[in-house]
């Protein structure tokens, strides 16, 4: 569950990062801060069975690959090769630290 959180948090990471880019009402940005929060939210959970230093890593990196893929294929930004490999090794880089890292089992007792 604790992935899925991780995973959740990224997806909300693309809609809040092109908030801040593309905000001019007092709606699109209270969106744009409802999105962070819930953001924020989910990687504090995820923080809970996971090691934060992964879940840091693997959120930043798979929001960063989404984002210039967002980018690449909704704004029309400019593509090379080289961005594409470089979103490959960071996908990569999830990818390893996913299948290295288990979640942590709660031996407290409380959830």
């Amino acid at each position: 569950m604790a992935w899925s959180y991780v995973a959740l948090a990224a997806v909300i990471e693309i809609f809040w990062v092109v908030g801040l880019r593309y905000s001019e009402t007092a709606i699109q940005w209270t969106g744009t801060g409802v999105a962070i929060v819930l953001s924020f939210y989910f990687i504090i959970k995820a923080c809970e069975k996971l090691p934060s230093g992964t879940v840091y890593a693997v959120f930043t990196g798979s929001g960063a690959a989404a984002i210039l893929l967002v980018d690449i294929f909704i704004f029309q930004a400019d593509f090379t090769w080289v961005t594409l490999t470089f979103i490959g090794l960071i996908v990569s880089g999830v990818v390893g630290i996913k299948l290295t890292t288990d979640e942590q089992v709660d031996t407290k007792g409380g959830g």
